[in-house]
């Protein structure tokens, strides 16, 4: 890495984590809105679409800073291959956690979910999914890799992201942008994924990562050789100070690297 990710510890999650998320994706979104009149976010599921939610609904509609949503298209940066309504389905969570809930005066959103049609093959329904991709980041002949303005990630206790694992071969894939998985370790088994070179290449990476529970891994991805090899470490080796992490105090407990405070 040329400069070293960022990683901010909070007290609280919806007094100090939330707002301080809200500042940083106002700011992509700012960012976005002025170089190409939209803001590209892929969204992963989890705890993060609730957090989000916290941190982008409370604005007040009549204020010039607020999330202006008519500008966002957003799509998964992993996704399982059940129906949209499935309980499993990150996009049913979005929907449920945050699509559901925009007030109009916010503007509503595209949203590029996954074809149902193509649930029993995931090869299928990735390769339908990179078309999306292409289709609106432009010709794939003249593109190499779709810059997303603002990737919104998880962290899994073994540091998986998307639905990248720890040891799987789609780690090594270097030209596909979406990828399918069959087998993934925690059900449900059939998945597709955004590839690691798509999300090393992203304008901006926020992983939101919070509880006990993830204070061993998130030691092992910052403090160990080990640790820089899961799928989250080589987003962190890729992409640097691009990457952001939003932790709570109990997340980065131990954790032997330098914090920065506040984004407000």
């Amino acid at each position: 890495m040329t400069r070293p990710v960022n990683l901010y510890s909070f007290p609280s999650v919806d007094a100090d984590l939330a707002p301080n998320l809200r500042r940083y994706v106002l700011d992509a979104q700012n960012e976005a809105v002025k170089r190409h009149n939209t803001f590209r976010v892929a969204v992963s599921g989890g705890s993060l679409p609730k957090v989000l939610a916290k941190a982008l609904l409370a604005d007040d509609p009549a204020s010039a800073d607020r999330a202006d949503f008519s500008k966002w298209e957003i799509f998964y940066a992993d996704e399982r291959c059940v129906p949209l309504t499935h309980e499993d389905s990150n996009h049913a969570l979005v929907k449920a956690e945050l699509l559901d809930k925009i007030p109009a005066a916010l503007g509503t959103p595209k949203v590029f979910p996954i074809d149902e049609t193509l649930l029993d093959n995931p090869q299928e329904a990735a390769d339908a999914y990179e078309k999306t991709l292409v289709s609106i980041f432009a010709a794939r002949d003249s593109v190499k890799l779709p810059l997303f303005d603002l990737l919104l990630l998880g962290c899994g206790p073994d540091g998986h992201t998307c639905s990248l694992f720890p040891s799987y071969p789609q780690l090594r894939e270097t030209d596909a942008w979406v990828l399918s998985i069959e087998d993934s370790p925690k059900p449900p088994p059939k998945r597709i994924t955004l590839s690691l070179p798509v999300v090393q290449h992203a304008a901006r990476t926020a992983f939101v990562a919070t509880g006990a529970g993830k204070k061993e891994v998130l030691k092992s991805i910052f403090e160990t050789e080990e640790g820089r090899q899961l799928p989250c470490g080589l987003v962190n080796e890729g992409a640097g100070e691009r990457v952001s992490w939003f932790c709570d105090a109990a997340a980065t407990d131990g954790v032997s690297y330098p914090r920065r405070g506040s984004v407000i």
